[in-house]
């Protein structure tokens, strides 16, 4: 039986792990993390730690996978780039490329080299920003070390700086204009540098505001923003001859213009695939899976339901005791990542569960949303409390 890799144990790579099964694959998982789902449920794990690419190469040579494949972070993508190099391995960028998509320095020199709609980048410390901005480590993620400097002044820039670069892996960071607007995602899965499928999401950070917690289809996106940004995406794609594969892009709009923030080729995480999926029919997996297997699978929508995701996060640390809904709720479907008596950091890290709900109506699945950005669809541990 063919043989795959899964370079991720976070529960967010289930469904990719189900669709290499779907493809006639023995997949084995790599992953140090022993409390990680699939490091605890799958029988075919290996504990390594897959940031090292050398502990990486090693188990790959002694595997021999016929397919090697990213889960749900930029650490698995960067170490797959740097293994997959000189081996016969599909769907996976040049490291090249990678480090363009997944620094973002680079990405931001290279969308503006390609044209793409890219926040200013200032020049720290030679230029002196005009307005807002933002500083953020070229190389980390979920909102660590980012700053929002309102007023910038020297000082504040530099305190900004200080944060990001020692979050950053590589001790760098970019300080940009910062731009306020609503976060929106597209995730687009590319052929020959076009796109062939894609899927629109708007995004919401309610608890962490670096951390996007609630979302759901992009209901009323301006179809002039959606046809500029695939434009650019096939632009950049085309440009820098990318693998077929998923493109993910998060983006701004503001002021009737778009505003590209952040870019990736590996599945998101939070079992974004699943909104797509359950909202719309199309398997996701399947399709993000496709191009490793040397396949291609775009499967078709076979319909609309109005599918809010939500991730139960907080914003001080609390051990958690029970849950208390304010408002009736349809349940369409409930992962636990914690249990009664552990004690929960803020967000991101202390996660309790992700929420898929289902709403009857177009109406009913935004005024959801707002209850749930506004704090209003559940109290933890005490009732009535926020």
């Amino acid at each position: 039986m063919p043989r795959a890799l899964l370079v991720d144990t976070n529960f967010s790579s289930w469904p990719i792990l189900q669709a290499l099964e779907a493809w006639g694959l023995e997949v084995h998982v790599a992953g140090a993390n022993p409390a990680d789902a699939l490091a605890k449920a799958h029988p075919l794990h290996h504990a390594v730690d897959y940031s090292d690419v050398a502990a990486l190469a090693r188990l790959v040579d002694d595997l021999q996978p016929d397919v090697l494949i990213p889960g749900c972070n930029d650490r698995s993508y960067l170490s797959c780039a740097a293994v997959a190099e000189g081996r016969a391995y599909r769907g996976i960028d040049t490291p090249a490329n990678t480090a363009i998509v997944n620094d973002k320095a680079r990405f931001r020199a290279a969308a503006a080299e390609h044209g793409l709609s890219v926040p200013r980048v200032w020049d720290w410390p030679g230029e002196k920003p005009e307005g807002p901005v933002i500083v953020k480590p070229v190389d980390a993620f979920s909102g660590k070390g980012i700053t929002i400097v309102r007023a910038p002044d020297r000082s504040r820039i530099e305190a900004a700086v200080r944060t990001a670069t020692t979050v950053s892996r590589s001790g760098r960071c970019i300080v940009e204009s910062f731009v306020e607007g609503q976060m929106y995602s597209h995730s687009a899965f590319l052929a020959g540098g076009r796109i062939v499928q894609d899927f629109w999401v708007v995004e919401h950070s309610s608890v962490n505001p670096f951390v996007v917690d609630t979302s759901h289809l992009a209901l009323d996106l301006d179809p002039a923003i959606r046809q500029a940004l695939r434009a650019e995406v096939e632009r950049f794609a085309q440009g820098l001859a990318l693998v077929d594969g998923l493109f993910h892009t998060q983006f701004i709009v503001a002021g009737g213009r778009h505003v590209i923030v952040e870019v990736t080729r590996r599945c998101p995480g939070d079992l974004y695939s699943q909104l797509i999926q359950l909202s719309t029919g199309s398997d996701y997996p399947s399709a993000y899976t496709a191009p490793f297997c040397g396949a291609r699978a775009m499967p078709a929508e076979t319909g609309q339901r109005w599918i809010l995701r939500h991730t139960l996060t907080g914003k001080v640390t609390t051990s958690l005791q029970h849950l208390h809904f304010r408002v009736p709720l349809r349940i369409e479907r409930w992962v636990p990542l914690a249990t009664g008596g552990d004690e929960l950091p803020p967000s991101p890290l202390g996660r309790i569960a992700i929420l898929f709900a289902e709403a009857d109506t177009q109406q009913e699945l935004l005024a959801l949303s707002a209850t749930t950005t506004a704090h209003a669809l559940y109290a933890v541990n005490a009732r009535g409390s926020a």
